[in-house]
């Protein structure tokens, strides 16, 4: 049976954050809210949990999952080597919506589907994200919704469709942008965009000091 925790109220949301946490260390899987869309997450380093997300949006490992952080510092231990133009994209873009591929660092023992190397990294800009990915350390995360519905954009939404294959629900309100992210390719040779969400591809290419044709 799963619980929601209203979030816009001081006392519901540390009583959130507190099951969300339990939750996640028992490898349970938690909904939260973020500055893009709603997302559901386990402990990122649960490869049992991580089966349950994918298994709770009806989806393989064809498409895996993506990790949120909770700080800059937190993808020095994730990734193989932190590139140039990482630092100046987390630098300039997080917390927010860009979502960066980077190679990961061999020793993970983490199994995020097929990712043939590399790992989908984020920090989000919403503060009851934040805090549970401070007080739980990398979690990951996809969109709240199951494959082919569309994504979530309250906690209703999210509920409707996972329902008690979620053990806690943490309900921020309304997300703010209801945008993905915008996934920017730095595993290889060039930086590319995969996919132009809430910041522009024209954004990106202005940081890197790249022409953005050169993105796509």
């Amino acid at each position: 049976m799963s619980i929601a925790y209203d979030c816009t109220d001081p006392d519901s949301r540390s009583a959130g954050i507190a099951a969300a946490r339990a939750a996640l260390k028992g490898g349970h899987l938690v909904v939260m809210p973020t500055d893009t869309l709603y997302g559901i997450g386990c402990d990122a380093f649960d490869n049992r949990a991580v089966g349950d997300l994918l298994a709770a949006k009806h989806r393989g490992p064809d498409m895996p999952v993506g990790v949120l952080v909770g700080s800059w510092d937190t993808i020095d231990g994730l990734v193989s080597r932190v590139s140039p133009a990482a630092r100046e994209l987390t630098h300039a873009f997080w917390p927010g919506a860009v979502s960066l591929v980077v190679e990961q660092a061999p020793s993970l023992a983490w199994n995020l589907g097929d990712t043939r190397g590399t790992v989908m990294l984020r920090m989000p800009l919403h503060p009851v994200a934040i805090e549970l990915l401070r007080e739980v350390g990398p979690m990951a995360v996809s969109s709240a919704n199951v494959s082919g519905k569309p994504p979530a954009a309250t906690m209703t939404d999210a509920r409707d469709q996972l329902g008690d294959s979620v053990e806690v629900y943490l309900d921020g309100g309304p997300a703010e942008h209801a945008v993905a992210s915008t996934i920017v390719d730095l595993s290889g040779p060039q930086p590319r965009v995969l996919r132009e969400g809430a910041v522009t591809s024209a954004r990106i290419a202005e940081v890197l000091g790249v022409d953005a044709q050169s993105l796509a």
